[in-house]
């Protein structure tokens, strides 16, 4: 690790902060090897670390190694390459964002760049506009103030694909990190015309995408509700007020303390839409506004979370319920209005309420199960549109608060998301009804649903060879009983077999392998064990059925220890 310590030491010399970084921990053994013991991996997500110096770090050489992988890559599929970039508030994300527009022009690539912090599905949108090769967002979404992350796109604007990932790693992997990164200046390459900004009719443009997939167009012109956002000083503020506003809202408080972009997050370290803390500043507000919703989006503004008023006191929803809430809205609304497709569809993601399913089947929609991430959603979204079947899409959620109506890009979008939430509100006031009596009247009618989500973190390598040592054990040894309910089904994503443990019979599971592991159980309730892609956890998802709210609960928190148990925790 030394030699690579005095490596950096003698050449990372283009960052003061590195520097800083790397002669504050000389003579430090453990501080050197964490920075040192791996290259930050590059997977199909991108890169995400810690800010900071040494090759497990986020820093403008990790990240130039990784866009020079890509400038190979785009190279190798187009003879006039394009690329479109974006970023958010987070600590340096304007410096890697230019750091990587000027390697990708001293490559000849033609690069589109917004020329302030931008949510990610409006690089998604710039992908798909300007008909790009390939995109790059600099964000770590709503991981805290130390983390920044790189994420890649393909010409589809969805998430790059395994081969293309692949085949950026590959390059990477050759680099020298210091001598083979092709860069040129910023502003040279700007004023050559081979570094473009992104302008005003970009955005327009997508915003009236955005519009156009409201449901009831003019409910919201003489609606009396109020609206407390915050965009968690991230990339939401403009867009989101700009779509409220086009829509016809008038009465939103933006949270003051929020309101502008700070990649430190002063009022809520952990910038997640998911949790209460990033919501206090809107609750303290709200006691003197008493707005009918809340509205929060993640710094990269591709999450949404929501808080609505009932019984007193302000209640959030999770993105299970809120996604049922909007797909509920979406396909009655449109079943009533004469609107709604032949063979309608919505996409969601194993992990994601079966509430949906139900729902679904009301309105004859055709609900498509996906592996995990958005990427997947996005991917059924294309298939449609090369079936020149586009308007058979009507939503596509995951219950990690991400949503999209609409083929215009293909990322969740809290824009739209925010658009829609506003516009439901707005519908149901009229009828007398919040968002909370709206979704006991779901449950009502189809059962109450429960789900939750514990995770168990292993922090480092060791940490990583556990999580493998465990999923590899659960293949080998599957429970035969969880909680005292029988397990009926076992469908293994490692293997893509699905097995009826009543039977024996074996099928193939048709999505793409992954580390995932589900349990259904006889009981109807179920069970889905996966490592995280970006963190070092093993997420449990646990998915119950109850007669009331208490009951479900009860049933998930006796799963959730009954699982704890079967993985030696």
């Amino acid at each position: 690790m030394n030699e690579k310590y005095e490596l950096w030491l003698k050449n990372a010399t283009a960052d003061e902060d590195v520097v800083s970084e790397l002669l504050s921990i000389k003579g430090d053994d453990e501080a050197i090897n964490d920075r040192f013991y791996k290259d930050l991996a590059f997977g199909t997500g991108g890169l995400r670390g810690v800010i900071g110096a040494g090759t497990n770090r986020m820093n403008i050489y990790t990240v130039g190694r990784a866009t020079q992988g890509l400038a190979e890559y785009v190279n190798s599929v187009s003879k006039n390459g394009k690329v479109a970039i974006a970023y958010d508030s987070r600590i340096k994300s304007d410096t890697f964002a230019k750091h990587s527009a000027s390697i990708l022009a001293a490559n000849g690539i033609k690069v589109y760049i917004y020329p302030e912090l931008m949510p990610t599905p409006m690089l998604s949108y710039a992908v798909r506009y300007f008909k790009c090769d390939a995109g790059i967002v600099i964000t770590a979404s709503h991981n805290p103030a130390i983390y920044n992350g790189y994420k890649a796109y393909g010409p589809d604007g969805s998430q790059l694909n395994l081969e293309a990932s692949e085949y950026v790693l590959s390059i990477m992997n050759k680099v020298d990190i210091f001598s083979e990164v092709k860069t040129c200046d910023f502003d040279e390459a700007v004023k050559a015309g081979n570094i473009e900004f992104i302008g005003q009719d970009v955005i327009d443009s997508y915003l009236e995408n955005v519009k156009a997939q409201q449901v009831n167009p003019d409910i919201c012109k003489d609606s009396d509700i109020k609206i407390v956002y915050t965009p968690l000083h991230g990339a939401g503020n403009k867009p989101v007020r700009a779509i409220l506003s086009r829509i016809g809202l008038k009465d939103v408080t933006v949270v003051p303390e929020q309101e502008l972009p700070n990649g430190n997050f002063p009022t809520a370290p952990y910038p997640n839409p998911e949790l209460r803390q990033p919501f206090e500043c809107a609750l303290a507000l709200a006691e003197t506004l008493s707005p009918d919703l809340l509205l929060a989006t993640d710094p990269d503004c591709d999450r949404v979370g929501i808080a609505v008023k009932s019984e007193g006191e302000f209640k959030l929803l999770t993105g299970n319920q809120v996604g049922a809430l909007l797909l509920n809205y979406i396909l009655s609304q449109k079943t009533e209005k004469g609107t709604l497709p032949k063979n309608p569809i919505a996409v969601k993601t194993i992990v994601t309420t079966e509430l949906c399913q139900k729902i679904a089947d009301k309105y004859g929609c055709e609900l498509i199960n996906v592996l995990t991430g958005f990427k997947f959603i996005g991917e059924q979204i294309g298939i449609l549109e090369a079936k020149g079947e586009m308007e058979r899409y009507q939503f596509g959620f995951e219950e990690s608060y991400g949503y999209l109506a609409g083929g215009y890009v293909r990322d969740k979008d809290a824009v739209v998301a925010s658009m829609l939430i506003c516009e439901m509100v707005c519908y149901y006031k009229k009828q007398g009804k919040n968002l909370i009596e709206v979704l006991n009247g779901l449950y009502e009618e189809f059962g109450y649903f429960n789900n939750s989500q514990v995770s168990f973190t292993f922090e480092g390598q060791t940490g990583m060879e556990k999580m493998a040592a465990m999923m590899k054990k659960l293949c080998a040894e599957p429970p035969t009983e969880i909680a005292g309910s029988p397990v009926a089904l076992i469908s293994n994503y490692i293997t893509s077999e699905k097995t009826d443990c009543k039977t024996g019979e074996k099928s193939v599971i048709t999505l793409p392998k992954s580390d995932v592991l589900e349990y259904v159980l006889e009981s109807g309730s179920s069970v889905i064990i996966r490592p995280s892609g970006t963190e070092p956890k093993i997420k449990v998802y646990v998915s119950s059925v109850g007669k009331d709210e208490a009951d479900a609960k009860n049933i998930s928190d006796a799963l959730a220890a009954s699982v704890k148990g079967i993985l030696g925790i």
